[in-house]
């Protein structure tokens, strides 16, 4: 088994511009920032949620199992867990935004206030 690929042959992540073009087409997607507060005060993706990671055992329940949700942070660390997480507590179609916030203001959306 790789990295990128997890039991039910969903892939582990998504590209930024994998995620841009699902967003464009107005796929059902579930955005969960898991940075901090103050991370989340200085950008995030329009449309995104807050969980930080260190509540998401607390939170997770507030997500749809069902729902593709793209999990990112900062670079993506963060997220990896918070997915590896989801994906264990039963969200096969959990995904790591490659590269994380940094990856999209570089290559999506450079409007955004890097930090």
């Amino acid at each position: 088994m790789t990295w990128s690929r997890r039991g039910t042959g969903e892939s582990f992540t998504i590209t930024p511009e994998e995620l841009k073009a699902k967003l464009d087409r107005g796929d059902a997607v579930v955005l969960l920032d898991v940075r901090e507060p103050d991370e989340w005060a200085v950008n995030r993706i329009e449309g995104a949620t807050l969980i930080p990671l260190m509540t998401l055992p607390q939170r997770a329940r507030e997500l749809d199992p069902k729902a593709e949700v793209v999990a990112y942070c900062k670079m993506g660390s963060r997220s990896e867990q918070a997915v590896f997480y989801l994906r264990r507590l039963g969200f096969p179609k959990a995904k790591n935004l490659e590269g994380g916030i940094d990856a999209w203001i570089q290559r999506v959306d450079p409007s955004l206030t890097p930090y």
